[in-house]
This record gives structure tokens, C-alpha cells and sequence, in this order.
């Protein structure tokens, strides 16, 4: 029998992978934690009510309701889980930085693609992972790299300041930073701090950091105690997306590219080359991680306007396939 948090953990994988309610005899059978062990039915069911009572408390939503078979089951909405803004102190970002590398070993993928494999063979119709916002292997949606947070965080530790390279849309330059400190805003992670060369307070998207080296000795950073940093990521967040300030028309398939239909402000329904679909009306508060969410789902979705944001789908695109036809 498996222990208590990785009978928890299983539980959990399998509620949010699953579009319809699923029985509590799906899970006795294929749930490992409940799946062969010798408990009675009583046994199991007072296990289970347990474990999902522990959930709730938790702040995990476990919803009861009724499959298409008229089965009573449970699932859990990934719209309804998720984590309010938060500020990790160097350790802690250090264990979520560990956390999201570990996701990436082979062990843990396994057990997620168990999941929902067992799930699909069962008939139940199982989500997308654009939909559950997840990231298997050398995902294009990651905090970035490991090692550039391990840097940051040890700088962080050290109050030490940091040369690293940035990379935007317009190109790559080395910047020089005093850093505060690292904040999870709308599943990204930043970087802030005062950047030396601007003489001025910034925020940095980590996953457009690289080669972050040390460039001052230990202590020689003082972090101003009348800061909010969440605040100032929102508050750059924001700007950002003000400056963006314009719209994309994107057709998606019909009851496809989940992760883009829920960004729209609108959508129609609309054909593209004979086939059904919706034409969506997506702000572009993020150039890059719309175009992420756009190739994410392939054929399934195209741009129709800006020019400018199709021609950068179509590049990535050519590149995509040239590399895959060098491997």
C-alpha cells in the first residue's frame, strides 16, 4: 500500500486530469494507494472520504457530481486550483526551483503519463495539458532554466550583485542588478531588483535569463525595507501589457487549443478552409507567450492578424521543421 502523501498525490493527478467525474470504483481499481490492497469495501470508502475531506481542507476543490453514465464520481476543476501571487524568501524559491527540476526526471513524468493513460483506457475523456497548464521535458513554458534560478537565488542569498544576459523580442544585452528578490505573478517567475545600469528599480522575466555570474563580493547588496515585491512585478506586468495594447484574431479548431480560448476576450464561429472552428479575439498582453500557446497547439490554431504575429508563428514554425528534419 502506498504511503498517505503519495496515495494523496495520485488522487489529486487523477481528478484534475479528467474532464467528467470519475467513480470511486475507478479509483479503487486503478488509483495506486487504493488499487491492490485487501481493504473491504467500507474500508476503502471511509479511506477515500477521508482523503478527499483532507483535500478541501487543504484548499484543493474536490467537486461531486455525475458522469455522462449518470455515476456518481469526483474530479477537480483546474480553473478553481490554482495559487493566489506569492513571495518565496531564498529558501523557499531554492525548494520550488528543486521542485520544478525534479517534474522534469523521467520517474515523475512516468507516474503522471500512468495516470492518464489508465484514465483513457477507462473512456474517460482525460484534459490536455495546455489545459492543466502543465510542461513535460524541454517545454517551451518553463520558469526557466534551473541553473539560472540556483544563480539568482544564491545571489539573492549571498547579497551579492549579478551580470547576466537578457533576452527580449528586440535582441540580447548584458545587464548588471542589485537582486531583491523572486516573485511568482500569473504562473511566471521574476527576477527584482535595482539595475545598475539604469539606475532604477526592474523586474526580469527568468525564463529570458541566461549565464548569470556573481559581480560584487558577498553583503555588498542592501534591499530597501519599505518594498512590496509583488507589487512591483504586478505594476511592470501591467505597463507591459498596456504597452502592448493591441489584439490578434486567432481561429482555433472546434473543442480545441483550450490553453488560447481561455485568454479570449470573444469568440465566433468561424470556418477555415472548410473546417469548424472559432475565431478568437486574444489581447496580446505577452508577444512570446502567445506565440508559445499558438504553436503549442499546432494545426489546431492559426493567426489570422497581426501580420507581423503571423509571419513570427510561420518563422518559428519553418524552424521547428527544419530542426526536426537536421535530427
Amino acid at each position: 500500500m502506498a504511503k498517505k502523501n503519495e496515495r494523496l498525490v495520485n488522487l489529486v493527478i487523477c481528478l484534475m486530469s479528467a474532464r467528467q467525474f470519475v467513480t470511486a470504483d475507478f479509483i479503487r481499481e486503478n488509483v495506486i494507494g487504493y488499487s491492490g490492497g485487501d481493504q473491504q469495501a467500507d474500508s476503502f470508502k471511509r479511506m477515500l472520504e477521508r482523503d478527499k475531506r483532507e483535500l478541501r481542507e487543504m484548499g484543493i476543490p474536490v467537486e461531486t457530481g455525475r458522469n455522462p453514465s449518470g455515476e456518481e464520481g469526483y474530479r477537480i476543476n483546474p480553473d478553481e486550483y490554482s495559487l493566489p501571487d506569492i513571495t518565496l524568501d531564498p529558501d523557499e524559491a531554492a525548494a520550488v526551483a528543486a521542485a520544478s527540476a525534479v517534474w522534469h526526471e523521467p520517474e515523475v513524468a512516468a507516474v503522471f503519463q500512468t495516470a492518464l493513460l489508465k484514465l483513457r483506457a477507462a473512456g474517460v475523456e482525460v484534459r490536455q495539458d495546455d489545459e492543466l497548464a502543465v510542461s513535460h521535458g524541454a517545454a517551451t513554458r518553463s520558469v526557466g532554466d534551473e541553473r539560472v534560478i540556483g544563480a539568482l537565488l544564491s545571489a539573492i542569498d549571498a547579497r551579492r550583485s549579478v551580470r547576466f544576459t537578457h533576452r527580449t523580442v528586440r535582441g540580447r544585452s548584458e545587464r548588471s542588478l542589485e537582486p531583491w528578490g523572486v516573485v511568482s505573478h500569473t504562473g511566471r517567475w521574476y527576477v527584482v531588483g535595482h539595475d545598475l545600469d539604469r539606475d532604477a528599480t526592474r523586474t526580469f522575466r527568468i525564463s529570458r535569463v541566461t549565464d548569470v555570474r556573481a559581480d560584487s563580493a558577498p553583503g555588498a547588496v542592501r534591499v530597501p525595507s519599505d518594498i512590496r515585491l509583488t507589487d512591483i512585478v504586478a505594476e511592470a506586468v501591467a505597463e507591459a501589457s498596456e504597452a502592448a495594447g493591441s489584439t490578434a484574431q486567432v481561429w482555433v479548431a472546434a473543442d480545441r487549443a483550450h490553453g488560447l480560448r481561455r485568454i479570449a476576450e470573444t469568440a465566433e464561429r468561424h470556418e477555415h478552409l472548410g473546417e469548424a472552428g472559432d475565431l478568437l479575439t486574444i489581447a496580446i498582453r505577452s508577444r512570446s507567450g502567445l506565440k508559445r500557446l499558438v504553436l503549442a497547439a499546432g494545426p489546431d490554431a492559426v493567426v489570422q492578424s497581426p501580420d507581423d504575429l503571423r509571419a513570427e508563428v510561420i518563422a518559428d514554425l519553418d524552424r521547428l521543421i527544419a530542426q526536426e528534419a537536421a535530427s
